[in-house]
């Protein structure tokens, strides 16, 4: 047993890299098979006994060996009469193969001359060198990269099947440095932030090698780092009890600190400790907008903030909010000060834009998942609630001196979870309130700019000569403006874009509208003059394009769909939008996307309603980008589920979508678009086109099952669903409520969801719908199965299978029939449950292609079938076929799933270190989706696999998490976990 006791290997040092080999060159490989190649081409290196010479004499790495040292190395101390006789056999029929300037020899022995790059295990000793340096100057990135590359070197058991002591003894000295290299690699693993994911890992390792107390001290780590304390502390446990039973000792005094600091729920264990050596953080994120290269005036502002922003590499942690109206200048100010206090933040800084002036303003975990993302936090190891991903937030930025700027707030209590909580960070805010309930923040009014600042600002833009020889005018122009900085700089763009335009022209052209904004200088009205001022010089169609693409919801808008919204080739629709992005009423957000400033969108809205008439035009182009999103995503549907009969029941759309050259490039596109295609789904349900965005909903499922993407997609559904009933429109309420009914069932929430397929279903049979009603009961039935109602499962599925082939839609039969599948084998008839599974397979098999995701969810159901058989190396084989399509498809659900499986299947055959892996790599993907229940099923098999592996004390930790989640759920699983909690006490 390998007890931390023993002397560590040392990695040799560094030597200097040899010339690179020709491609005709011999290279050896010990670190698995002991081979040998020149060039491309495998060499015969004979009898085991001819490949102990070779390896004796490839490990001393061109030092010569005697004759009586391989003796020693092939025999030991007894080796036979014609030891030497056979030895110089060998070397004769080596140098054969090798050649006589590779294999010499010399002094009584024999010697390998070859490059030092050509053997894998100095190349493996140079690799691990770099990465001791590199982690020695604080890269721990690279460290974990290159000692990564290392492991990678390995091909199984080094010197496999090479006879003699000499071999056992290097064998064992490499196999033990592998394992020093995977614990170092964990190590690091944890400093950057991989801790949920190193968790599979290590369960499998402290099963392979039980008394090796490093592993189980990472391992410890791991898990409280992943807030699993308990699991942690029961490490600690099953480590004491086996150490004392095997071998009558205690835990080493590490193992045993580590325990007391997590009892203390140690706030430095949850975090990775410095390094002795400088060390930069994982990441450094540099987020601030371009500051504008004509920022002027506003110096009192800018010494005020920046002084206050200074402060915070001191004891304090500064919070300054700025507020005012829309088109002041807090943004551009907020950058430009950001930008010129970033010295004092060497650790990065952050940005996002709040939207807080808009009907949806960002949520905060929403923002917090993207900070520590930014901040290098894994996405498996971000949590799911907004308290446990402000606290994660808040120790991540302890002792980092960061700067975060927070630019559109709606109100101090969407920014209270993103304020970082210790000295050395600081928070910049803009707003249109003023933040007077955020305690402590140093609040800034940002009035108009002065007469001479707003004439500065219109002299960059324009020109120094245009506007020295027309003062005057000059002054009027920004006068009218309001001395506003986004109307002056919409003016002066103008100007500056039409060089025949003298200034008193313009300010002409602004004495005509003086009336108007006179009447409008409060509050928010003067924005909307402002906007007048840039709109009303839009050319004609600039104009119609800014009304137009202001109506759609969504963050922002692809150049496709905005032509679809427009009606134009995207050529022509791209010049019109590239010509509002010079005027700075739209955003480029990224090449080939286009957003509105929220306050900018709600004039372009206003400006529709008023110029758009009659107002069928306004529906007519929410109509065509409606019909291209739908158009577009049935393309993607019909990729990913061939032969599926769905697509046929789909409204007609008369505007055309994209097509795509490959899956990947269509999966793409659908998770890009996700947040646009949802917000039309609403849109245009709420605008009286409800049959089409429940047609929408069922042509994006996939996103419903994504995990990033589910709660949106249920809200989607179920607005969709709700404007269906008030229309009328029983045919769309009845396909809105299936997908509501079918992403509850993802998120584990049956009752929700039964409620739903049952209403759905009734809406289906009132309007004659084939869809929903071969949908609904399958639904019905996948959630029955899930509630162990087997005979409501049966009857729905074989409703739902009739449904099917009625309609005829062969897809929607074989999804029906592997459902069924699943019911018989939890009701015993395994038999039947295979058979039908392979049925669903082999219609699937007939229409799709080898990597539809139909077809995964086949394989699944069939994989599941032939473990209840017994026949666990074909189960093995489907399953692991589905993991493939379900990680390509990135479905997160299913991904997360099959694993599950994957764990279950190794469970049956007692191998519990690969069954624990699996069910933590299933945890860590099941993050974020799939709900209480799904992770308290891996739970409790995680709990199983652990016994098999005897760590007896972490299994009662996860069973009696999965229990409480049971019980809560009022779930039978429950009773099936007490028994393995106490199976002496229950009855």
């Amino acid at each position: 047993m390998d007890r931390d006791s023993g002397p560590r290997v040392r990695v040799p040092e560094q030597r200097t890299p040899s010339i690179p080999a020709t491609a005709d060159a011999l290279r050896f490989t010990v670190l698995g098979p002991v081979r040998a190649w020149r060039g491309s081409e495998l060499l015969s290196s004979g009898s085991p006994q001819q490949r102990a010479l070779l390896t004796a004499l490839l490990l001393r790495e061109g030092r010569t060996a005697t004759a009586g040292e391989l003796i020693d190395a092939f025999w030991g101390e007894d080796p036979p009469s014609q030891a030497l006789a056979t030895i110089r056999t060998y070397a004769s029929r080596l140098r054969k193969i090798l050649g006589q300037d590779t294999l010499v020899s010399e002094s009584g022995g024999y010697a390998i001359r070859t490059e030092r790059s050509a053997l894998d295990l100095t190349l493996a000793q140079d690799l691990a060198a770099e990465a001791e340096k590199a982690r020695a100057a604080g890269d721990r990135c690279q460290a974990r990269t290159l000692i990564n590359k290392v492991l990678g070197l390995w091909d199984g058991e080094a010197l496999a099947s090479v006879p003699g002591p000499y071999a056992d003894n290097q064998r064992t000295r490499l196999e033990e440095w592998r394992l020093q290299l995977t614990e170092t690699r964990l190590d690091l693993d944890l400093e950057v932030g991989c801790h949920a994911e190193a968790v599979s890992e290590l369960t499998a390792l402290t099963a392979a090698h039980p008394l090796r107390e490093r592993l189980r001290e990472l391992l410890m780590v791991a898990l409280y780092r992943s807030g699993r304390q308990a699991e942690a502390l029961a490490v600690y446990a099953d480590t004491r009890r086996l150490l004392a039973e095997e071998l009558g000792v205690d835990p080493r005094p590490e193992l045993a600190q580590l325990q007391q600091r997590i009892l203390r729920a140690d706030e430095e264990l949850a975090r990775p400790a410095d390094e002795p050596a400088p060390a930069p953080a994982p990441l450094k994120p540099a987020q601030l907008p371009a500051t504008v290269p004509d920022f002027t005036g506003r110096s009192a502002f800018v010494t005020e903030l920046g002084s206050r922003l200074a402060t915070a590499e001191g004891s304090v942690m500064a919070v300054s909010a700025v507020a005012g109206i829309g088109g002041v200048g807090k943004t551009t100010l907020a950058v430009h000060v950001a930008h010129q206090a970033r010295r004092h933040f060497p650790d990065g800084q952050l940005y996002v834009d709040l939207q807080g002036a808009g009907a949806r303003a960002a949520e905060p975990e929403t923002v917090l998942g993207s900070f520590l993302r930014a901040l290098g936090t894994a996405d498996s190891a971000i949590p799911d609630t907004l308290d446990e991903r402000a606290a994660l937030y808040r120790s991540t930025l302890d002792g980092r001196r960061i700067l975060i700027l927070l630019d559109n707030a709606h109100d101090a209590a969407q920014i209270r979870p993103l304020l970082p909580g210790t000295p050395g960070c600081a928070a910049l805010v803009t707003s249109r309130v003023r933040m007077v309930d955020l305690a402590g923040a140093h609040l800034v009014d940002l009035d108009v700019m002065s007469p001479e600042e707003a004439l500065q600002l219109f002299t960059r833009i324009v020109g120094a000569e245009r506007v020295g020889a027309e003062r005057e005018a000059a002054l009027d122009v920004v006068a009218a403006c309001g001395f506003l900085p986004l109307a002056i700089r919409i003016a002066a763009s103008r100007l500056a874009a039409r060089r025949t335009w003298t200034v008193s022209v313009l300010a002409a052209k602004l004495a005509d509208e003086r009336r108007r904004l006179d009447e409008l200088q409060a509050g928010d009205l003067a924005v909307k003059a402002t906007f007048e001022l840039g709109y009303g010089q839009l050319e004609p169609a600039q104009a119609h394009a800014f009304r137009l693409l202001g109506l759609a919801d969504g963050p922002d808008i692809s150049l496709a769909a905005a032509a679809a919204l427009l009606d134009l080739d995207p050529h022509v629709a791209e010049d019109l939008l590239e010509a509002l992005v010079d005027t700075s009423l739209v955003e480029s957000a990224a090449p080939g996307r286009y957003r509105y400033h929220d306050l900018v969108r709600l004039y372009a809205r206003a400006c529709a309603e008023r110029d758009e008439q009659p107002p069928v035009r306004r529906e007519l182009a929410l109509s065509r980008l409606l019909d291209f999103y739908l158009a577009t995503a049935a393309g993607v549907y019909a990729l990913e589920r061939p032969g599926e009969r769905v697509l046929d029941h789909f409204t007609p759309t008369e505007y055309p979508g994209l097509t795509f050259p490959a899956r990947e490039a269509a999966l793409d596109w659908l998770f890009t678009e996700s947040s646009g295609l949802l917000a039309c789904a609403r849109q245009s349900a709420a605008i009286g086109m409800p049959q089409r965005a429940a047609d929408l909903l069922m042509a994006v499922v996939d996103l419903g099952e994504s995990g990033a993407n589910s709660h949106q997609f249920a809200t989607a559904a179920k607005a969709v669903s709700e404007a269906a009933k008030a229309a009328g429109v029983p045919r769309a309420e009845a396909r809105a409520r299936t997908m509501l009914s079918h992403v509850h069932s993802v998120s584990g929430r049956f009752a929700e969801a039964e409620a739903e397929a049952m209403r759905a279903l009734d809406l289906g049979r009132l309007a004659q719908d084939a869809v929903s009603q071969g949908q609904a009961p399958n639904q019905r039935g996948i959630i029955a199965l899930y509630e162990n109602r087997h005979d409501d499962a049966e009857a729905h599925l074989t409703q739902a299978l009739t449904a099917f082939r009625a309609d005829g839609n062969k897809p929607g039969e074989a999804a029906a029939l592997c459902n069924l599948s699943r019911v018989h084998l939890a009701t015993g008839r395994t038999a039947t449950a295979v058979r039908l599974a392979e049925e669903g397979v082999a219609i699937y098999d007939s229409d799709a292609s080898g990597l539809a995701l139909r077809l995964a969810n086949g394989k699944y159901a069939l994989g599941l079938a032939l473990i209840g058989s017994g026949r666990t190396d074909p189960a093995r084989h489907v399953l692991l076929e589905a993991l493939q399509i379900f990680r390509e498809s990135r479905q997160q659900l299913w991904h997360g799933m099959t694993l599950f499986r994957l764990s279950e299947l190794h469970l049956t055959e007692q191998e519990g270190a690969q069954a624990a892996a699996h069910a933590e790599q299933s945890l860590v993907v099941l993050r974020g989706i799939g709900g209480d229940w799904r992770r308290a099923n891996v739970l409790t098999v995680l709990g199983r696999a652990l016994t098999v592996i005897g760590q007896t004390d972490r299994a009662q930790v996860c069973w009696g998490e999965a229990l409480t989640v049971f019980e809560e759920l009022g779930s039978p699983e429950a009773e099936a976990v007490r028994q393995l909690l106490d199976p002496a006490g229950v009855g």
